[in-house]
């Protein structure tokens, strides 16, 4: 690896990690932002300002897979982690020149990987704990962070800590107090570059996806709101301006694509990026966040105004680093964007830099030996490569695990005599447990997020809409053999970029089998075919206690009836620590105990094969 440190092997380090943008051929000159000399100011002399980007990060900091207890690796050869994406922010900053330079992120940081469950609850961030992404963020040297959604899931507690443990402000302009209405976090701040032409007053302002107030509906209902994202920019933009911002910034953790998984379940939409640079005047770029996805550079023409904003999204984890680069002229005391171009730096060209790794190194060590606890074992292979087209004795763990908990929650109460079913999806296909010893990470990889649980009540008719919903994510097969892509992932009106693994939802029987085939000849919304519960067809009227998670409870995926349906039980426990405390308490998974063979795929009534 080149040392990043000499003028030619960072210029040859940020070369060979340059990816996409208009500019991105000629993004690297060497030279400095344009200045005046000292003394010699120029009114029409240009600037160039540079604003990088991260976003995404769900509190990956090194390139390690801590469910695999390796380094972490993909088919693409990625690397992960601000302190890989760190090294690229400092060489284009000795580039650029660190005075004419800003870092932001665009949200979800402190959430996604066991780091952060560790210093969430097992040695919470406390005023005495310092959170591995304050650390590690404090010694990049950010200028603002914007809230991501995935910020609320531990609640506002553990929020407000990382908070004030930041060197920089948590950008959040439409998130308000639901009692007084003002607002509850920064909503901008305003960055002062010195020139060779004067002063300029940078406004970096931040925005998070509506979808809050339903993914984590139990940890702020009552005590934040989430205005829509451009309802709140038509007030702040002009506010940011008036303060005095000649650039105005933006961090959205909006994708920018639009369209709402949660459908009209909010007054707002989830991804509104575009939308916001099409209808607020004032806005210069765009940081997006929220999506995952990959947008080296992108110009959407404001309405109003007729100017372009520009728009880019680096990829998650610390994959990518988005570089903005705005050409500015003063002119009669007025700065004017007169040339704006993105592009990308791949991580995997960088190694970690040692001041990240310094900050943080003690508590991931501590984590790797938290996740590799043995808990327990497994009686056999756990695997969701093709869990997504066919039954999955992983996926029917999870299932188990979450319907014999509601069973106990349950049993001294009302609604004790309900059968219960439980859902689950996929969240990743690489899940691989082997038989044998069973480790906390083993665990944590099956069920990666912070889901909680709860119980609703449901009648037989609403399984089989739920079960349709579902179906929605298989495109339409003709023929009895078919490749896993040209099945799974259908583009839907809530999913215009394809459907996600984790919107598709297995529903388990526990006191009786649920059995169900998935007919993808036929059209969406009548694919559903023998649906039977205890070897009956079932009854629309039969009513059932349904184990389901918070986020699917609470709208995510817009999923038909669970929002309003009765809630019989909320203990608010991890998914993933149930799973944990069953292990714990017998010992094993046990794969005759729970794995069933209850669904499958077929075309006009026969079999499918898929095919990886």
């Amino acid at each position: 690896m080149t040392d990043p440190n000499t003028s030619p092997s960072r210029r040859a380090m940020l070369a060979a990690a340059l990816v996409g943008g208009g500019a991105a051929a000629a993004a690297l000159t060497g030279a400095p932002a344009a200045q005046a000399a000292p003394g010699q100011a120029n009114t029409k002399k240009p600037f160039t300002l540079t604003v990088l980007g991260t976003t995404d990060l769900h509190n990956n900091v090194f390139n390690w897979d801590y469910f695999k207890n390796a380094p972490y690796a993909d088919a693409a050869g990625n690397k992960i982690g601000i302190a890989q994406a760190a090294t690229l922010i400092n060489a284009m900053r000795a580039e650029r020149g660190a005075a004419n330079t800003l870092t932001i992120d665009a949200g979800d940081t402190i959430q996604g990987t066991p780091l952060a469950y560790y210093f969430a609850k097992i040695n919470p961030a406390s005023a005495t704990v310092k959170h591995p992404m304050a650390l590690a963020m404090n010694a990049v040297g950010y200028d603002a962070v914007g809230l991501g959604n995935h910020e609320f899931n531990y609640g506002i507690g553990l929020l407000r800590t990382w908070e004030r443990q930041l060197d920089f402000p948590l950008l959040g302009a439409n998130v308000h107090d639901a009692v007084t209405g003002g607002r509850a976090f920064t909503p901008y701040v305003l960055k002062r570059i010195k020139t060779g032409s004067g002063w300029l007053t940078v406004g970096l302002v931040g925005f998070v996806t509506p979808g809050c107030a339903l993914w984590d509906r139990d940890n702020v209902q009552g005590k934040l709101d989430f205005n829509g994202i451009v309802e709140e920019a038509r007030t702040v933009i002009p506010q940011v301006k008036a303060a005095g911002a000649d650039v105005v910034i933006v961090t959205s953790h909006s994708g920018a694509t639009p369209g709402s998984s949660y459908g009209d379940a909010l007054p707002f939409p989830e991804n509104a990026s575009t939308q916001l640079a099409e209808e607020v005047p004032g806005i210069d770029a765009i940081l997006v966040g929220h999506a995952h996805l990959e947008i080296p550079e992108r110009f959407v023409t404001n309405k109003e105004t007729g100017r372009q904003v520009l728009l880019t999204e680096p990829l998650k984890w610390g994959m990518r680093v988005s570089v903005m680069d705005l050409e500015l002229a003063r002119d009669k005391g007025r700065w004017t964007v007169t040339a704006a171009h993105s592009h990308l730096l791949d991580a995997k060209t960088a190694d970690a830099d040692p001041a990240v790794v310094r900050a943080v190194e003690a508590g991931h060590d501590a984590t790797v030996s938290y996740v590799n606890e043995v808990i327990g074992t497994s009686t056999a292979p756990l695997s969701t490569a093709t869990a997504c087209w066919e039954d999955s004795a992983a996926i029917d763990a999870i299932n188990y695990v979450q319907a014999s908990t509601i069973k106990a929650e349950l049993a001294n109460g009302p609604a004790a005599g309900l059968p219960v079913l439980s859902i689950a999806a996929a969240f990743s296909r690489a899940v691989d447990v082997k038989a044998g010893p069973l480790t906390i990470r083993d665990v944590a990889g099956l069920y990666i997020f912070d889901n909680t649980l709860l119980a609703i009540k449901v009648t037989g008719a609403q399984v089989k809409a739920y079960l349709e919903w579902s179906a929605q994510y298989f495109k339409p097969v003709a023929g009895t053999t078919a490749r896993a892509q040209d099945v799974t992932n259908a583009v839907t009106a809530v999913a215009p970029n394809g459907t996600p693994d984790y919107n598709y939802d297995v529903v388990y029987g526990l006191d009786a089998p649920l059995n169900y085939e998935i007919d993808l000849a036929r059209p969406v919304g009548d694919r559903i075919a023998n649906l039977s519960y205890g070897g009956q067809a079932l009854r629309p009227e039969q009513e059932f206690a349904l184990a389901i998670n918070n986020y699917r409870q609470s709208g995510g995926g817009n999923f038909p009836a669970v929002k309003s349906a009765p809630v019989l039980s909320n203990s608010q426990q991890e998914i993933r620590q149930r799973i944990i405390d069953y292990v714990v308490d017998r010992g094993s998974l046990d794969v005759a105990v729970f794995s069933q063979a209850n669904w499958r795929l077929t075309v006009n009534g026969a079999p499918l094969t898929v095919t990886a």
